[in-house]
């Protein structure tokens, strides 16, 4: 069950970070913030948004808004990966899924004919007094960035995202 709801304060949490820093919410306060939380470094689907992020970076900048991503890989893993794609946002390490848990990530998923437990690609944007305004889950790729820096500017001139696209939740094909 999730522990985060559009429209309530996100509770504060730390992870490691990518450049040796430590991650903490609370730090973020003053700045919008958006959470990617991807399955693995190096996959496809995750290089592609990872990418994709890199693409529209500058773009989050000019909204005043921080980007990070996160998901239960290594810290050396993250490092490997930012440097080898040129990410200019840190990625956070939740190799203990505490965020992951807050978040309500983790999931059942298919992978090769087996179920098993891992991170359902999902984002969340949170306002500059740390209030969660929109969230996506079960995300695909094409095209998410793009919904996600929408949102941002819709917060960013006084809209209410979580009136306008609230909770979009991806189905199945």
């Amino acid at each position: 069950m999730s522990n985060v709801a559009v429209g309530k304060k996100v509770r504060d949490f730390s992870l490691p970070m990518t450049g040796d820093q430590t991650f903490k919410l609370s730090d973020c306060r003053g700045k919008k913030v958006v959470l990617y939380f991807y399955p693995k470094d190096n996959t496809p689907g995750c290089t592609t948004e990872g990418q994709d992020f890199r693409d529209n970076y500058s773009k989050f900048k000019r909204q005043k808004t921080l980007v990070f991503g996160i998901s239960r890989d290594s810290l050396k893993s993250h490092e490997n990966f930012k440097a080898k794609h040129e990410l200019p946002f840190e990625l956070l390490s939740d190799t203990e899924e505490k965020a992951c848990a807050q978040f309500d990530v983790i999931r059942e998923k298919n992978m090769y004919g087996k179920k098993v437990m891992g991170v359902e690609r999902s984002t969340f944007l949170i306002d500059e007094q740390g209030v969660l305004r929109q969230e996506w889950r079960k995300v695909k790729v094409k095209g998410h960035v793009d919904e996600v820096l929408e949102a941002v500017k819709q917060a960013r001139q006084g809209l209410n995202p979580s009136r306008t696209l609230t909770h979009i939740t991806r189905r199945n094909p």
